[in-house]
């Protein structure tokens, strides 16, 4: 009683075959997963951030607190 030797010839190839297309289909449903479910919705809420955003509020707001060596706060 002898086990039949495993096919070797031609394995890579076979599996490649297999497994390719099913790791292309994936990475293409996780890029795709990845665009709609994180960066969309970043970039919608950098939009609705920086619409009412205010630049000069925030800097008047930041050099009353002290925060900037260069420029004094309005009451000193």
């Amino acid at each position: 009683m002898s086990l039949a030797k495993p096919v070797m010839r031609g394995l890579l190839g076979k599996r490649l075959r297999f497994h390719l297309p099913i790791a292309f289909a994936l990475s293409l449903v996780a890029a795709a997963g990845f665009k709609y479910m994180v960066t969309e919705p970043r970039k919608q809420a950098y939009a609705e951030f920086y619409k009412n955003y205010d630049a000069v509020k925030e800097f008047n707001t930041m050099r009353e607190a002290g925060i900037f060596e260069s420029v004094r706060p309005s009451g000193e």
